[in-house]
């Protein structure tokens, strides 16, 4: 079996793809779609997303210092997507995508009704790396949507059905093949 060698570029996929609200903290909300997050560490809970300069959002994010993620299933693909290219300089994409305004618990930016998991964040650091910034968070509330919680108060995110974006396309998640540990457990 035969390898090519490529340039360097960023083929780490498949990633979480999310929505990211953000506001400038006097009423002025967007939301941006996300490839480019990750959980940075877990005590304290923090997370980063990479934004380009250029993007509306980013004035936004550097104005206030918070954002929130929100977790995409199926039924907000077609919301997520249309965050993703077009501009919140020119519309209120909340109101144009019918998606619903949720208060934080611990932040000044709206969270999306809709989404089955919000995480609230709060800015620790912006880290300028050429094409983007990453903006290192602390989580300060995680909202879940209840309808997701089994009978013994369990939260099943697997039911939500999120999606994954890989090479230009979403996906939504496949079997499952294993949990954790499954590689050591003894029969």
């Amino acid at each position: 079996m035969a390898k090519e060698v490529w340039k360097p570029g960023n083929m780490l996929y498949p990633l979480p793809v999310v929505m990211v609200t953000v506001s400038d903290g006097a009423g002025n909300d967007n939301i941006i779609t996300i490839a480019w997050t990750g959980t940075v560490n877990s005590d304290p809970a923090m997370v980063s997303i990479s934004v380009r300069k250029s993007r509306y959002s980013h004035e936004l994010l550097t104005k206030n210092g918070e954002f929130a993620i929100n977790l995409v299933t199926r039924e907000l693909a077609y919301a997520m997507d249309f965050c993703g290219v077009k501009s919140g300089r020119d519309m209120d994409k909340f109101q144009v995508m019918k998606l619903t305004r949720q208060k934080a618990t611990t932040i000044n930016v709206p969270l999306i009704k809709e989404s089955p998991v919000s995480l609230e964040c709060k800015v620790k650091q912006v880290m300028e790396l050429g094409s983007h910034d990453m903006f290192l968070a602390e989580v300060t509330a995680v909202v879940v949507e209840d309808k997701y919680m089994d009978e013994n108060g369990k939260f099943d995110l697997n039911a939500a059905d999120l999606i994954t974006y890989s090479h230009g396309q979403y996906y939504t998640l496949g079997e499952n093949v294993g949990k954790f540990g499954f590689s050591v457990k003894k029969s």
